[in-house]
């Protein structure tokens, strides 16, 4: 059995991409959009493949008080995942435990390879709305031969990390993960491989490189991520020069 994490905090405003608002066109209710947008996205692509979806949300307790609503986080997760499946009775639900993001991410992974005894974990950050089938699947081929496998996305993060053994997750996601994880599977003599770099979505600038990305396989007629496509169009999304020559996101 191989299990597909996705670790997602309910799409509310101010509470996800919390960057993202300060530093492109988006308001923070469009960041929550966008961000609802991407999860649905790797929910369609984990439903792809030959793993079991589990949706591993933040629950109220373990949310800032002034992130919490009357509409429990899970509710909002499996709101998401009606639209986003076909049956959305194929994904399990389950809250995170832990103070720290690397103390949930841990005690998931560990749970599920220790307690369930899953051949292998693989994490999905929903951060990055071009993650496929086919790179689900190109990943698992690679943990049948290496304990850890990474994709890393911009300035040292990570969008995949799959495991077939634990490590140590004290500070596994500290900035930069994609350093520390590597680190805590060579502490394990654990072999890590990666996949191919994908652009992720935390700032404007990064913002811009997956809009950029869509237009350009939209114009192609290439498959696109298609909740996140839909908003890039809804919105008028477009990356062009700006008085300095530079790419810069617009908002038409």
């Amino acid at each position: 059995m191989s299990v597909i994490v996705l670790v997602t905090d309910p799409p509310r405003p101010g509470l996800v991409l919390p960057d993202l608002a300060e530093t492109s066109p988006l308001t923070k209710e469009g960041t929550a959009e966008l961000a609802a947008a991407m999860a649905k996205d790797a929910m369609r692509a984990i439903d792809r493949t030959g793993g079991d979806l589990l949706v591993n949300f933040r629950p109220e307790d373990l949310l800032p008080e002034e992130h919490r609503t009357e509409t429990s986080a899970e509710a909002e997760v499996r709101a998401l995942a009606a639209d986003a499946l076909d049956d959305p009775s194929v994904a399990r639900f389950e809250p995170q435990v832990g103070s720290t993001q690397s103390a949930r991410v841990g005690n998931t992974v560990t749970h599920l390879l220790r307690e369930e005894e899953a051949d292998s974990v693989a994490v999905l950050t929903g951060t990055t709305p071009f993650v496929t089938r086919p790179g689900i699947d190109q990943a698992a081929m690679k943990l049948r031969s290496n304990e850890v496998v990474l994709g890393p996305g911009h300035g040292g993060s990570i969008y995949y990390a799959g495991f077939t053994d634990t490590v140590d997750f004290s500070d596994a996601l500290e900035t930069p993960p994609l350093w520390h994880l590597t680190d805590a599977a060579r502490d394990e003599g654990y072999e890590t491989e990666f996949l191919p770099m994908q652009p992720t979505v935390r700032t404007g600038d990064e913002l811009a490189t997956v809009v950029a990305r869509i237009r350009a396989r939209v114009a192609a007629e290439r498959v696109v991520p298609e909740f996140t496509a839909a908003r890039v169009e809804e919105w008028g999304l477009l990356v062009e020069a700006g008085e300095d020559g530079s790419p810069e996101l617009v908002r038409r």
